[in-house]
């Protein structure tokens, strides 16, 4: 991508002094001038506000909406009904691996919002067109809204607490529930989903009012994190992120996320070659690891087992809840808890220890 994209919010970010960085291709908060630690900690133990108008919205709709999105992705929205939200994956047809992880908010019988990561849009798009043809489905369309709207994040132990200010009907939307809300004028998609195992809820609102949405949050005593606080906090969770832990080669199974697949409902992308890999076993796992002192394991370490390769962290970093580092790794199938290691960081063996996930549990 040549242009950057700027969210709605982009002047309010720059009037509260924050650090803008290029992400997937927008200009996004890094963090606000308190600093990443401290926005981890107010979600952790408070209530924070982030924008992540970043990701994609790609609206899909109309009798055949329903088909399209069974054949295209893993999961099975016969699981769920209108009203509800679903974590999914759109698989490559040629190896299996996660092109994209998806939220879908199920908003209405023949109305979908399909959340792709920020740079995964066009690609998302294209797929959904490409199953609606070789079905045969006419009556669909799935078109990117993603600049129509912002999305606003707020999580934290307190976060619908706080929110219940803004408005009492969003704040009660429940864990996975979808709903449109009508605040002042205009009407907000909430959806109560979140990427940093606190509890929350995500707000869809159309751009002309994200500035007054942001405002009306904040003056509720919600403070503003950036995408810095937001990877500490999905990191703790142990939750995978797009480009690290999902992505071009690894596939759902290698990622341990097998669960988000739906193999009695029928054709899908990437079926095939999929169960090929569950048949055989994957060749790799997803599994955590936690170090000794405040020095993380770091993307692309080396992972060791009496003096032998076994891995590659995919993240690392200091998890400000527990003092020390963790990470995510790639590691033999039969790597279990328990098992001692060894991250070389820069050339520096570390001791490290596979613990099951998430790293923080959600209190």
């Amino acid at each position: 991508m040549t242009d950057v994209r700027r969210s709605p919010l982009d002047a309010v970010h720059r009037s509260l002094g924050a650090k803008l960085v290029p992400f997937g291709g927008w200009d996004m908060p890094l963090s606000y001038p308190e600093g990443t630690l401290s926005e981890h900690r107010a979600c952790r133990h408070g209530a924070v506000v982030f924008d992540v108008s970043h990701l994609g919205t790609v609206r899909v709709e109309g009798p055949g909406a329903f088909a399209t999105l069974q054949r295209a992705l893993t999961n099975d929205l016969g699981r769920i009904d209108p009203g509800r939200a679903q974590y999914t994956h759109l698989l490559d047809p040629v190896d299996a691996s996660v092109a994209d992880d998806i939220i879908v908010w199920w908003v209405d019988a023949e109305t979908f919002d399909v959340m792709p990561n920020a740079s995964n849009t066009r690609r998302v798009t294209d797929a959904l067109a490409e199953e609606a043809a070789a079905a045969g489905t006419a009556e669909v369309s799935a078109a990117d809204v993603t600049a129509e709207r912002a999305v606003l994040a707020v999580q934290g132990p307190h976060a619908r607490e706080r929110l219940s200010a803004v408005s009492a009907t969003a704040a009660a939307v429940g864990r996975f529930a979808v709903a449109r809300v009508p605040w002042v004028d205009t009407v907000l998609t909430v959806a109560g989903t979140g990427y940093t195992g606190e509890d929350g809820v995500e707000l869809a609102v159309p751009a002309a009012h994200a500035e007054a949405l942001w405002a009306a949050v904040t003056a509720a005593g919600i403070i503003p994190a950036g995408l810095g606080a937001r990877d500490t906090l999905r990191l703790e969770a142990g939750l995978p992120l797009h480009g690290h832990e999902l992505g071009p080669g690894i596939t759902t199974l290698q990622a341990n996320l097998g669960w988000v697949v739906a193999w009695e409902k029928g054709p899908f992308r990437g079926r095939e070659v999929l169960l090929a890999e569950r048949e055989a076993g994957p060749r790799r796992r997803l599994r955590g690891l936690v170090t000794e002192g405040r020095r993380p394991p770091r993307e692309g370490s080396v992972v060791r087992k009496d003096g032998v390769e076994v891995g590659v962290v995919t993240s690392g970093n200091f998890a400000p809840e527990l003092g020390h580092g963790v990470a995510l790794a790639f590691l033999p199938p039969d790597a279990v808890e328990g098992d001692e290691l060894a991250v070389d960081v820069r050339g520096t063996e570390m001791a490290a220890r596979v613990v099951a996930l998430p790293f923080v549990k959600k209190r």
